[in-house]
C-alpha cells in the first residue's frame, strides 16, 4: 500500500529584513524605542516579509515532485522546511523515513575533515552503519570523480568538488527521501548530466524525490507531479505537461510583452498569432495530430510581389525551421495568414515564431511571435538526457521471433 512520506499543513516562513546599520549606541537605540514605540513597532512590520504563506503539501511514497517558481518565490524556504534546517512559522510538517538533503553547497560537511571522514559521517547521520557506508564508498568516490583528493579535507575544494562529492553522497547512500535543490548547476555539463541520470535511478528505485529546479527538460524527464510556487503560495499543482506547460507560457507572456511593442509608422504590422488545432489553447501544442499556425497582419499600403518568412526557435534560440512564400499580393486592411503542419513533432517546451514581410527588398515588419508557443506533448524520447533531440516521435515497436523449423 502506498503511504504519505511527506505531509505538511498550512506551512508559513516569516522572515524580518536586515535592519539598517547604526553607528549609535545600545541605550541610544533603546531610547528611541522608549520615546516612540509605535514608530519603532511600524519600522519592525515593515521589515518582516513572508517568504512562506499557508502552504499545504502532499508527497506520496514513490513520487517524484518538482518545485518550480521564479527566484524567490519560496521554493527553497519550503524544502529547508522538511528538511528540519528551519523550523515554520505557522503550520507544521512532518516526514516519514530517512531524509538525504541537497540544499546548497556546504550543507552538512564538515569543512576541517576530508571527503572520507565526511561520507562516513554523512551516512551515520542518515542512520547508516559503517559496514554499510563501507559497501558504497568505493562507487561514491567513482561517481564523484574524486579519487586522488578524498583524504584532502574539503575546505581546499573547489565549488565543483564539493558539489560532487555532496549529491554522491546523498544520492548514493539510499536514503528513502531525497530533497534537492538547485545546485547542480555548479558542476560541468557532463557532471550534471550524470546526476540527472542518478537520480532517475533513485525515482525508478522507488524512492521519494523533491527536486528544485529552474530546467524544465530536468522537471520534464524525472518528476511524476509539479508545484508551481509564487510569491510564497502555491499557484498550481498538478501533473508535469499542464504544470510546466502553465508556468513557461505565464514566463514567456510576461517577458515578451515589452519586446513585442513595435513603433508606429510602419506600413506592415503583425498583430497576433494562434494555433488551431483540436483540443489545443491558443498558445499551447498538446497535439501530435494537424495543426495550423494562423497570423494575423495589418497592412496600410497594397504590396504586389512581397515576400512572407516564418521561422521557429527554440528557447535557447536554436532553428528549428524556416520557410518563406514569395510573391504575395494583398490590399490595405487586416488579413489571416496560415501555415498548415500534418504535425509538430517537437519535444515539450517553450518555443517561439518568427514572421517577416518584405517588399522590394524592404522590410516592411519582422515579429518575435509573442507570447511564445510552448509544447505540452507527452515526451517520447530515450529515457538518458543527452540522447534526447529535438524531434518527440511517437512510435510502435514490435519484436518478433522467428520459429524454430524441425526438418
Amino acid at each position: 500500500m502506498i503511504s504519505t512520506v511527506i505531509y505538511g499543513e498550512a506551512l508559513g516562513k516569516k522572515y524580518r529584513r536586515g535592519l539598517v546599520q547604526s553607528n549609535s549606541l545600545l541605550r541610544d537605540s533603546l531610547g528611541r524605542v522608549l520615546r516612540s514605540p509605535l514608530r519603532a513597532l511600524r519600522r519592525q512590520k515593515q521589515e518582516s516579509f513572508w517568504a512562506l504563506k499557508d502552504v499545504s503539501l502532499e508527497v506520496r511514497e514513490g513520487e517524484v515532485l518538482g518545485l518550480i517558481g521564479r527566484n524567490g518565490a519560496g521554493k527553497t524556504t519550503l524544502l529547508k522546511i522538511l528538511s528540519r534546517i528551519t523550523q515554520p512559522t505557522t503550520g507544521w510538517a512532518e516526514i516519514h523515513g530517512r531524509v538525504g538533503s541537497l540544499l546548497e553547497v556546504g550543507t552538512g560537511f564538515h569543512p576541517e575533515l576530508t571527503g572520507r571522514e565526511n561520507t562516513f559521517l554523512s551516512g551515520a547521520i542518515l542512520g547508516m552503519s559503517k559496514r554499510e557506508i563501507s559497501s558504497k564508498f568505493d562507487e561514491i568516490v567513482a561517481f564523484a570523480e574524486l579519487e586522488k583528493f578524498i583524504d584532502t579535507p574539503v575546505k581546499h575544494y573547489s565549488s565543483g568538488m564539493y558539489v560532487r562529492l555532496a549529491f554522491a553522497v546523498a544520492a548514493h547512500l539510499e536514503p528513502e527521501i531525497l530533497l534537492v535543490d538547485e545546485v547542480l548547476a555548479v558542476g560541468d555539463i557532463n557532471f550534471q548530466k550524470k546526476c540527472l541520470g542518478k537520480m532517475g535511478d533513485v525515482a525508478r528505485a522507488g524512492r521519494t524525490v523533491v527536486l528544485v529546479t529552474h530546467q524544465m527538460n530536468q522537471i520534464r524527464r524525472l518528476c511524476h507531479r509539479v508545484l508551481w510556487v509564487d510569491a510564497g503560495t502555491i499557484r498550481r499543482d498538478g501533473n508535469t505537461a499542464d504544470v510546466v506547460g502553465a508556468y513557461e507560457q505565464a514566463m514567456a507572456g510576461s517577458e515578451r510583452l515589452e519586446g513585442s511593442k513595435r513603433p508606429d509608422g510602419i506600413k506592415a504590422r503583425f498583430l497576433s498569432w494562434q494555433l488551431e488545432a483540436h483540443d489545443c489553447e491558443r498558445h499551447t501544442l498538446s497535439t501530435f495530430g494537424q495543426v495550423s499556425v494562423s497570423l494575423e497582419l495589418e497592412l496600410i499600403h497594397a504590396v504586389t510581389s512581397a515576400v512572407h518568412g516564418i521561422a521557429l526557435f527554440s528557447s535557447d534560440r536554436q532553428l528549428v525551421w524556416a520557410a518563406s512564400r514569395q510573391g504575395i499580393s494583398l490590399q490595405p486592411g487586416t488579413h489571416n495568414l496560415t501555415h498548415s503542419f500534418p504535425m509538430l513533432p517537437l519535444k515539450p517546451g517553450s518555443y517561439q515564431w518568427q514572421v517577416s514581410l518584405w517588399d522590394g527588398g524592404e522590410m516592411l515588419d519582422l515579429w518575435d511571435c509573442a507570447p511564445d508557443m510552448i509544447v505540452a506533448t507527452d515526451g517520447h524520447q530515450h529515457y538518458l538526457d543527452e540522447w534526447n533531440g529535438i524531434l518527440n516521435l511517437p512510435t510502435n515497436f514490435a519484436l518478433h521471433s522467428a520459429a524454430n523449423k524441425i526438418d
